[in-house]
């Protein structure tokens, strides 16, 4: 059984959070010419370039300092996980994997990819989507976790 919260129902606010990480992913495309996906970001990092660094250390530092930005004008809305520490760690390094073998991560592939008809894209986000709803069914309705 399903339950929504119509109470947490917001699509104004995820509208103009969508329009914004389009704006974003299509301007940094534009003035850089590089895709706006987290993990290559990430990843150049741990072999840097010369002339990468900055760009990469200040996009990722926007990522983290983006919350305590927040902070100043609101409080950060209350996070809930249900899993323990073990399951969260496995969880990572599978989607750090599947990011390695899928030559990108969520964003490079679902937003940025999908943008450009990439066909590589399409069928990656499927991927992504296809085992994210497995893995719920699975855990949820045959292990009963």
């Amino acid at each position: 059984m399903i339950n929504i919260a119509w109470s947490d129902f917001t699509p104004v606010s995820a509208l103009a959070g969508g329009i914004l990480i389009g704006l974003a992913a299509a301007s940094f495309l534009l003035l850089n010419g590089r895709i706006a996906g987290i993990s290559g970001i990430l990843g150049g990092l741990l072999t840097p370039v010369r002339n990468d660094i900055i760009w990469r250390t200040a996009f990722l530092g926007g990522l983290i300092g983006a919350p305590i930005v927040w902070l100043l004008f609101a409080e950060l809305p209350e996070i809930e996980i249900n899993a323990g520490f073990p399951a969260i760690i496995i969880a990572g390094l599978l989607v750090g994997v599947g990011t390695r073998y899928g030559s990108g991560c969520t964003s490079g592939h679902g937003v940025c990819g999908l943008s450009r008809l990439s066909p590589r894209s399409l069928v990656a986000t499927l991927s992504f989507m296809a085992t994210g709803f497995i893995t719920v069914y699975v855990i949820r309705h045959l292990i009963g976790a």
